[in-house]
Formats: structure tokens, sequence, C-alpha cells
């Protein structure tokens, strides 16, 4: 009983695996199913939490969405768990597979109805653009 009480506290006191650091950082893209004029802003975390910021432009007007959640990748399976949208409780599990990936650009797929997104890496100061200069 004690060895079982010992593994346990010793595996509670590890840090979780860290996340893949090349996947951890800003990343900016446009476009969502049905919207091509809409804009994301993904800011993954190394240590597998993110956050997200969805803005659609409407005749030179913003309409905004924040969500926050968790993420996880096994091999190239992209799994993005979301628990608040705009501050309130909202999960939702959403699975991409990543097709290709380097430094400054990626390419994935939304699984469920199988829509390619593709985003590049942008500065940790970089923030989302005005409607004025996309509408």
């Amino acid at each position: 009983m004690m060895r079982w009480l010992a593994a346990l506290l010793l595996m509670a006191s590890l840090p979780a695996a860290a996340a893949p650091p090349w996947l951890a950082g800003k990343w900016f893209g446009t476009g969502q199913p049905g919207d091509r004029s809409e804009m994301f802003l993904d800011s993954m975390g190394a240590d597998g939490k993110f956050q997200a910021h969805h803005r659609w432009c409407r005749k030179g007007k913003p309409l905004d969405q924040y969500q926050a959640g968790t993420w996880t990748l096994k091999g190239d399976l992209l799994t993005i768990n979301v628990v608040t949208v705009n501050g309130q409780p909202s999960p939702e599990s959403d699975p991409y597979r990543i097709v290709s990936h380097d430094a400054h650009s990626q390419k994935y797929v939304y699984l469920p109805i199988n829509f390619a997104y593709t985003s590049s890496r942008v500065a940790n100061g970089f923030d989302m653009p005005s409607c004025e200069l996309t509408s």
C-alpha cells in the first residue's frame, strides 16, 4: 500500500509532458467554412493551453470571438479542446490533421468537414488587423 501511495505522489509531482515546441507560438490566418472573410489569431502555449481570437468583418465593423482551452498533438492529429467562448463555458473538441508545417507556416484540415486552413507564424506582439484594412 505504501509503495502505491509513494508512486502516486511521485507521479503527481512530475510536470506534464511539454507540447512540441514547433507548434507553440502565435499563428495568423484567414477563412472559415462558409466565410472566407474571417481572420483568426491562435496563441498556442508550450504548456498545451491555447487562446484564439476570431474576427468577422462586416462592412468595416468587427465581430470578435475569443476562445480558450487546451490542445494536444498525437502524430499529425491536433485536437483543440475549447473550454470557454467569450468567457462562458462552451466545451467542444475539434480534430485537425496537420498536412504540412515549417518555421513560418502550417497547413491543416478540420476533419469533420475536410476544410483546409493555412496559418503563418507571427511575432508575439502581433495584433489582429483592423477591419478597415481588410473590408
